[in-house]
C-alpha cells in the first residue's frame, strides 16, 4: 500500500466535481436544467433524479419545463419540486410541468449564498480528509520501514501542495457562485 497521489488527486477532484454539480443546482435567477438534475423523485419504490422520469428543458430565460413520460409520475415530479429548497412553485399541465423561475430577493440571495458556502465547506472537509489519508498512509509506510524519513517529507508536500490547489479552486468557484447569486 501506497501513498498514489494519482488517487489522491482523483479523489480530491472528485470532490471538487460533486460541489460543480451541488452549485449546478443553486439558483441565480435564470432558468436552469442544473437547478432542476439534482432532485430525486419517489418512482418505482425507490429514490431516482427526476431526469430519469421525464426530460428537462429551458424554453425561456424564467422557465423551465419538465416533460414527464410516465403520467402516473406527474404527482411525484411537482411534490419533488415544490418540496425542494429551491422555491420554486411548479404547474403541472397534463404530462408537462412548468416551473416558472422567479426573480430572487434580497433575502433569498443572502441565503442561496449561506448555502453555497455550505456546500463549499463540505467540499473542504472532503479535501482534508483524504489529505489526511494519504499522510496516515505516508507515516504508516514510513513507521514500517518501506519508505526513507525524506521521501515521506518529499511526497507529504506534494500532497499538501495538492491539497492547497484543490482548496484553492474550490474558494475560486464559491466566489464566482456567490458573485452569480447576488447579480441583480
Amino acid at each position: 500500500m501506497s501513498a498514489d497521489l494519482k488517487d489522491l488527486t482523483r479523489r480530491m477532484h472528485g470532490a471538487t466535481e460533486v460541489l460543480r454539480k451541488e452549485f449546478s443546482g443553486l439558483r441565480t435567477g435564470r432558468a436552469s436544467t442544473g437547478l432542476l438534475e439534482a432532485l430525486t423523485v419517489e418512482a418505482y419504490g425507490s429514490r431516482m433524479p427526476i431526469s430519469q422520469v421525464g426530460s428537462i428543458s429551458v424554453p425561456e430565460a424564467r422557465m423551465l419545463t419538465v416533460q414527464v413520460w410516465d403520467k402516473s409520475m406527474v404527482k411525484a415530479v411537482e411534490k419533488s419540486i415544490r418540496e425542494s429548497d429551491l422555491g420554486l412553485n411548479p404547474q403541472p399541465d397534463g404530462m408537462l410541468i412548468r416551473v416558472p423561475v422567479p426573480e430572487l430577493s434580497e433575502e433569498r440571495r443572502v441565503e442561496l449564498s449561506k448555502v453555497a458556502g455550505r456546500y463549499a465547506e463540505q467540499a473542504r472537509v472532503a479535501i482534508r480528509n483524504v489529505r489526511r489519508d494519504g499522510m496516515d498512509t505516508l507515516k504508516r509506510l514510513e513507521k514500517d520501514g518501506e519508505i526513507p524519513k525524506d521521501e515521506q517529507h518529499d511526497r507529504g508536500e506534494e500532497i499538501q501542495a495538492l491539497t492547497d490547489k484543490c482548496i484553492k479552486e474550490i474558494d475560486d468557484m464559491l466566489a464566482t457562485k456567490e458573485k452569480e447569486i447576488m447579480q441583480v
